[in-house]
């Protein structure tokens, strides 16, 4: 093992575009890019979009990617298209190949200690950020060359595998949909907000954001969304909207409609809302899969140039089954049973791909 400085073999990509005679297509916001997903699944088209200025930076493919606010969302990213980003998102690629391989970069900035070490640079209380200088002075233990084709050929392969547990995900998904439909389609559609209690988030003052957990939980957005329930993330000392232990937290701001359960009382910023049963506590997991067997629906009424998002007279007046308590619960029992072949698969498709010591 030989250790280099991040910064002396990794450079970053300042190529700036003339929005004027923009020559690309298409474009990245940090809403395109998932946590631990080094595929770019979604992306944005310049025509029809009011593209803020901030857009600028133009990536290759091959180049890594990588957000640069809120870096505990580990959103690292390997472009296989050519567009534009923002001057937040990095481009960045190996200085040499003979010292450092491209294609496996993106695992080391996956990794649990390059994490911890941007959290620790990050400055700034709201919205968290690194400079590429925070990242210079990351120390890496790097093999030899050929070392590193051995491995980077195994992660890639070993990240094959994991999409293609994504792909069974997305069949049972479409298999929970399907009955969804099938149990519900004739069925009488009522506005949400008759069967359910919400509360759209709004975000506290950035003074009483904490990483030490100080007040009660705190989720701006669905960054923290697991398979199911919502993971852990930042704390605050003077919440506002708050939800509910087992209420249903859905993403009201791109990616619309993504949802999940809190299972404690937490405070939600403007990019959420919370969803409780007007009946019982024990009926929210009913909407939890319901609003996933209409993520298309949901993320129809997303409306606004860069970021998609939905308003509260929306969400509020969002048509919904009128199902009987007891038809709410089949459709609960047939998604939970496809749900554990789900997680199986998602349990898989999650492993962090490369060692925490590099």
């Amino acid at each position: 093992m030989a250790k280099y400085l991040f910064g002396d073999i990794v450079r970053e990509i300042k190529e700036k575009v003339d929005r004027d005679n923009n020559p690309y297509d298409y474009f990245i916001a940090g809403d395109h890019m998932d946590t631990d997903e080094l595929h770019l699944l979604r992306r944005g088209l310049f025509e029809g979009s009011d593209v803020g200025p901030a857009f600028i930076r133009v990536f290759k493919p091959g180049q890594v990617l990588y957000g640069s606010r809120r870096t505990y969302l580990r959103k690292v990213a390997v472009a296989d298209f050519e567009g534009v980003t923002a001057n937040t998102t990095f481009v960045l690629e190996s200085k040499d190949e003979s010292i450092l391989l491209q294609s496996l970069l993106p695992f080391i900035m996956q990794s649990d200690r390059f994490v911890q070490h941007s959290i620790k640079r990050s400055k700034g209380s709201t919205n968290p950020y690194v400079l590429f200088s925070d990242l210079a002075d990351y120390e890496v233990d790097l093999p030899d060359i050929h070392e590193q084709k051995r491995l980077s050929e195994v992660l890639w392969a070993i990240d094959s595998v994991k999409m293609s547990y994504k792909r069974l995900i997305s069949a049972t998904d479409d298999l929970v949909k399907s009955q969804f439909i099938e149990m519900f389609g004739a069925t009488e559609k009522v506005p949400l907000e008759q069967l359910a209690t919400i509360v759209m988030g709004q975000s506290p003052s950035s003074d009483s954001y904490n990483t030490d957990g100080l007040g009660v939980p705190f989720y701006q957005g669905s960054g923290e969304f697991t398979e199911k329930y919502v993971g852990n993330g930042m704390f605050c000392t003077a919440p506002t909207r708050m939800a509910k232990a087992g209420d249903v937290l859905m993403s009201v701001r791109a990616p619309v409609g993504t949802v999940n359960i809190t299972p404690k009382e937490c405070c939600i910023g403007r990019g959420l809302a919370a969803i409780r049963s007007k009946v019982s506590a024990e009926y929210n997991e009913y909407f939890l899969y319901a609003f996933r067997a209409m993520a298309e629906v949901l993320n129809s009424m997303g409306h606004g140039s860069t970021v998609l998002a939905i308003n509260k007279n929306e969400l509020h007046g969002l048509l919904m089954p009128n199902a009987s308590l007891q038809s709410q619960m089949s459709f609960v029992a047939f998604a939970q049973q496809s749900d554990k072949s789900k997680f199986a698969a998602a349990k898989c498709s999650n492993l962090n791909l490369w060692s925490s010591s590099i």
